[in-house]
């Protein structure tokens, strides 16, 4: 029986109560923030902002390369059958299901400049002439447990993804390739790698977008410090708003990171694009 005028009429009606909610909850605050928006003529004198812009791009950049990196290892190793396997997919996403602020402390403990694991560790090692590592304390040791402290929660949302992207490709590709003479190599750059691109895409965009606005991580750990050289975007929006009470320019700031975002996904889009028609 073929659906009619009338179903679809009740499909939107079945749906307009969660439409109608979806649209308030997102279109009233990006309304509100188009309407209290001003002091964009500060944006170019702004000293703060273009530092801030460096530190929040080069934390997306790093943190979605490692963990693409990160997740397409662990991916390649979760697909495979082993022993026990459903228990370590189960553990591989602990991290990722831990609340992010439970998380940075659990970290901003470990990276504790006096009793720190990290630290000890090191010093154990033999890899520092001391235990005592201020890692919180240091602009560019703050910088780098932030960004592990982001790669070691969402890997395993990459890892994830991509596996079950793996585990859709037909298995005849891999024995027609090892019939040919094809190693794991060639056949994971011959074959896997270009029938995940769209799932890496997805997952790209989602963790750059992700990333790019990072605030509860980044403020448990380092509250932007030290000097501000780990404030994002997002933390300077927020102190903007909450701190310096200045509600119009934070409301152009939104707006100015909002921008970033589209020109970043326009961005991969195209790039994806273009390496798909070449």
């Amino acid at each position: 029986m073929r659906p009619t005028k009338l179903d679809a009429a009740a499909r939107w009606l079945y749906a307009a109560p969660a439409l109608a909610l979806m649209a308030l909850v997102n279109l009233v605050p990006i309304g509100e923030t188009l309407r209290l928006a001003s002091g964009f003529s500060r944006l170019p004198g702004d000293a703060r902002l273009l530092p801030v812009l460096k530190t929040t791009l080069l934390f997306t950049g790093v943190t979605v390369a490692l963990e693409l990196a990160l997740g397409i290892a662990f991916a390649l190793i979760l697909v495979k059958p082993f022993r026990g396997r459903g228990f370590v997919r189960a553990a591989v996403l602990i991290p990722w299901a831990l609340p992010t602020a439970v998380m940075a402390m659990a970290w901003r403990w470990i990276f504790n400049a006096d009793y720190g694991v990290i630290g000890d560790m090191m010093f154990r090692l033999g890899l520092s002439a001391t235990p005592k590592i201020p890692w919180l304390a240091d602009p560019m040791h703050a910088f780098w447990a932030c960004v592990l402290a982001d790669v070691w929660k969402t890997t395993p949302f990459m890892a994830i993804l991509l596996m079950s992207a793996m585990a859709s490709i037909p298995a005849d590709l891999y024995e027609a390739a090892a019939i040919d003479g094809a190693g794991p190599v060639r056949r994971f750059f011959l074959i896997t790698l270009p029938l995940l691109k769209p799932t890496i895409l997805v997952s790209v965009i989602f963790r750059a977008i992700a990333a790019f606005g990072v605030f509860d991580l980044i403020w448990v750990l380092t509250g932007g410090g030290p000097g501000g050289k780990t404030q994002t975007i997002a933390l300077y929006v927020y102190d903007t708003v909450f701190r310096y009470q200045e509600i119009g320019y934070g409301c152009a700031l939104t707006l100015v990171m909002a921008a970033c975002l589209t020109l970043m996904a326009a961005g991969l889009l195209v790039v994806t694009r273009a390496s798909e028609e070449a």
